[in-house]
């Protein structure tokens, strides 16, 4: 009995040492591929330099570039690619995602909360991942789980082990509100129902959720700076939702700990709070008061715009078009105004609001109608947003030592920014997703 009960317990050490973490503690990634590729591109949009090259290969080791060079002759020794005719990119990134929701504009909210369990919203999130990373958005920052607590972070990590494909992830987990200002609303009060997000009221009460959230595996603390916007005249107003000492305690609480704060924030008092506490990030950002630009570009306060999903909702609901359309002119004023300014802008669609089925390339051209040129559009979506998330280092270019995530599309997205829908080659970290 005792030789029996010694295995036991040498099984279960050896079992709790290989098991996953559930998101404290460091990811002990997928080892690289053991590969040596050559991508022999027709055209090269490397993510920095102002034109296009033609006909150039990318060499790679491992997971890494490690060259950058003219089309050879041949290339002996090596797994040539063919891409001659294609267009190739750096991976592309998402800075605004929600893999754990499955288009919430068409998809009733409340049923995916109360009907659809942890586990299943997390299997389904696996196959939004995978579609993520075969539209060719290599990495992405998931801004919560809208009600399915940490799920984000076991698939970030499952990914990063290898378990299932997906891009690389950040994550903001639980998102933080105030009591009585996010769903699910409107029900019995005589019972206590789910929320999508962590309610948290008073600067001591938020300081303690942020901790939770981190200490759980958050890369990001995402708040609801404001909710309920109202239209008058050309400016779009809120309702804020925290006060600006609890604003000002969370973001001291989690730039204490060395991680960054997204605010969700559409009207102009609910961006002017978030503004003035010091976020990091500013999203959705449909009306932004001239004066909180200026501040915005002076702190390095990112931008991330989703001017498509109005798109969406106006097609989606007819109904609602007047009214919507009336937004985009909002929205269209204040991302010409931004980039006027200098404020630093970065890709980000809130796909998983619309469904998953749909690339979240479908931006590109209303960025481009917005005002920027498509280079400038694909830097919003490579250099640019590998900078907000502090991976410029490692990803958002083709160039020597970085990450091999690359894309491939069949013609000229400076010419017609749409084809950046249709990618058809993806590799990211070195490993082939997808092939023309």
């Amino acid at each position: 009995m005792l030789k029996v009960g010694l295995l036991v317990i040498l099984a279960s050490v050896t079992f709790a040492q290989n098991s996953p973490s559930r998101g404290v503690g460091p990811v002990t990634p997928a080892a690289p591929p053991k590969t040596h590729y050559v991508l022999r591109c027709g055209t090269l949009i490397d993510g920095v330099s102002p034109q296009p090259r033609r006909n150039a290969e990318i060499v790679v080791d491992g997971n890494r570039i490690t060259e950058v060079r003219a089309s050879a002759a041949s290339s002996a020794g090596t797994q040539a690619v063919d891409l001659s005719r294609e267009t190739c990119l750096p991976g592309l990134i998402d800075v605004h995602t929600h893999v754990l929701l499955q288009g919430d504009i068409i998809v009733d909210y409340d049923e995916q909360l109360l009907k659809e369990s942890v586990a299943y919203r997390a299997i389904r999130a696996t196959v939004s991942a995978r579609h993520a990373l075969e539209f060719g958005f290599t990495s992405i920052r998931d801004l919560e789980t809208e009600g399915a607590g940490y799920a984000d972070v076991d698939l970030r990590n499952a990914i990063e082990r290898g378990i299932v494909p997906g891009p690389r992830m950040q994550v903001a987990s639980r998102a933080l509100d105030v009591t009585g200002a996010y769903a699910l609303l409107g029900y019995n009060w005589e019972y206590e129902w789910p929320h999508g997000v962590q309610v948290c009221d008073g600067a001591e009460g938020c300081r303690k959720a942020v901790r939770e959230q981190l200490s759980h595996g958050a890369d990001w603390i995402k708040v609801y700076a404001d909710q309920r916007t109202y239209m008058e005249g050309n400016v779009l107003h809120s309702r804020p939702t925290f006060t600006i000492d609890e604003l000002r305690a969370i973001v001291d609480e989690a730039h204490r700990e060395r991680h960054r704060v997204a605010a969700h924030a559409s009207g102009m008092e609910g961006v002017h709070d978030a503004v003035e506490a010091g976020v990091d990030t500013v999203e959705h950002g449909t009306y932004i008061a001239p004066e909180d630009i200026q501040q915005m570009a002076q702190k390095q306060i990112w931008f991330v715009p989703t001017p498509w999903l109005a798109y969406y909702r106006a097609d989606q609901f007819p109904q609602q078009a007047q009214r919507i359309q009336a937004g985009m002119k909002v929205a269209e004023d204040t991302f010409r105004r931004a980039m006027a300014a200098g404020v630093k802008i970065a890709y980000g669609t809130d796909v998983g609001a619309f469904e998953w089925t749909i690339t979240p390339a479908m931006q590109f051209p209303t960025m481009v109608q917005y005002g920027m040129t498509p280079m400038q559009a694909i830097q919003a979506a490579t250099i640019h947003a590998a900078e907000l998330l502090n991976w410029r280092e490692r990803l958002g270019s083709i160039e020597p030592g970085k990450l091999a995530d690359i894309v491939a599309v069949s013609s000229d997205p400076l010419a017609d920014i749409t084809v950046l829908e249709h990618v058809d080659f993806v590799m990211k970290d070195g490993t082939i997703y997808r092939r023309p």
